[in-house]
Formats: structure tokens, sequence, C-alpha cells
């Protein structure tokens, strides 16, 4: 379990795992506890890691061949009841993926597997692997699981990036709006500001009319004046 931990911490953000996961009660009231689990897109990837390598061990290893033999059966009803147990954590009804992950803490236990045979005694694997495929366990040794795991991590990271994606559209579209009404409100303002600068300078025209009836009845100018403003471009008088 504690391999099986820390190769999840060297891939995976902490967030998307947990160690001794509860996912519930079975069908038979039995609480289920698995010694790991991914969480992908709100579905659980169970992980279990039990498995004797003491067995392996001493069967690799004896060379009487009655205890061979024994230690032979023994070691495939070992494998089976670890695939069992593993199978046991497959629970969708609970929100787990349909399959399982059965963790093997050795490369060398893993490839003896993969050419159908375990140590000198050439333990015939074929079976067991075929029992797995059938109970939905998928078989990982720490190589394989690392693989595993870095295509879990690029799918997280093109969720998020879609995530990401949508969001920006979303942010977008806001911004869009946002220019729209600002354009709307500087075309009012445009249109106030030439209507204002026509007014203010109809009224200085108005205002010099004022100083020469002045001057015509007094003879002398008031000296009545207004600075007039330039019309925006594209004005005519």
């Amino acid at each position: 379990e504690y391999y099986l931990e820390t190769v999840l911490k060297n891939v995976l953000p902490p967030s998307v795992f947990a160690m001794q996961q509860r996912l519930g009660a079975d069908a038979a009231g039995n609480e289920l506890i698995v010694d790991a689990a991914i969480f992908v897109q709100g579905k659980i990837i169970p992980i279990d890691s039990k498995f004797s390598l003491e067995n392996y061990n001493r069967l690799a290893g004896e060379r009487d061949e009655q205890e061979r033999a024994r230690l032979e059966r023994q070691f495939k009803q070992d494998l089976k009841n670890r695939i069992d147990e593993t199978s046991k954590y497959i629970q969708p009804a609970l929100g787990t993926m349909d399959f399982a992950l059965m963790f093997i803490p050795s490369e060398a236990i893993f490839y003896d597997l993969i050419i159908n045979q375990v140590g000198a005694v050439k333990v015939n694997t074929e079976e067991l692997i075929q029992y797995a495929a059938r109970k939905h366990v998928n078989i990982v040794s720490p190589n394989s699981f690392y693989a595993f795991l870095q295509v879990i991590l690029h799918g997280l990271r093109q969720v998020e990036i879609e995530q990401n994606t949508e969001l920006i559209r979303k942010r977008v579209g806001e911004l869009g709006k946002h220019l729209k009404s600002y354009e709307d409100f500087y075309l009012r303002l445009g249109n106030s500001l030439r209507t204002t600068v026509n007014h203010y300078n109809a009224a200085g025209k108005e205002l010099g009319k004022i100083d020469k009836d002045i001057l015509r009845i007094s003879g002398t100018e008031a000296g009545l004046s207004q600075l007039l403003i330039e019309r925006p471009e594209g004005e005519s008088e």
C-alpha cells in the first residue's frame, strides 16, 4: 500500500485520489473500503494492492518437487483469491467504474504472469489472466500502473482544458455584451455632445447679432462675444 501510494503521489494531484477510500455498503450490507481510489469525472477507479509476496518467494525458491506442486496450487489459489477480493470493489451502483485494478508491487511477478510462467516451476498463469479478465480486474505492475496513471492525468488535463475553454467562451461572450453596451452609450454621448456644441455655437452667433443691434442704436459696440467651439470632424455648417 505504501508503494502504491508513492506511485500515486508521484503522478496525480492529491485532489484526484485517496487511500483507504470508503465506497459504502454492497448488496449484502458489507462495508467496502478499498486500498486506493482514483476520481475521474464523478466516477471511482478502485485499486486493491493486497498481494502475498511471501508465497511467491517460497514457490520460486523451493527445490522439492512435491512441495513445489503444493505451493503452485497454493499460489494459484492465492492469486484467484486476490482477484476475487479486488472484483468485489467493482460497484457501479456506488459510483465505481465497471473495472478495478489489482496492483502487484513487483515487476518480476508481473513479468512472470505475462509470459505465462512463474519462477522455476513454470506455473501456468494463462488461466489466471483470463480469470481476472472475466472478473473485470486489470492486473498492473508499478511500471504499467505508472503508464496507466499518465493516461488518466492526460485525460484530466483535457477535461480541465475543455472546462477552461468553456469558461473563456462565457467570459468573452460577457465582454462582447459589455462592449456593445459601451458602444451604444458612447454613440449617445457623441450625439449629445454634437447637439450641445451646435446649440452653444448658435447661441454665440445670436450674441454677435445682439452686439450689432447695440451698435446701431448707441453707435458703440458693447463688446459682446463668445468663443465658438469647433465642430466634431464630419460635421457641416
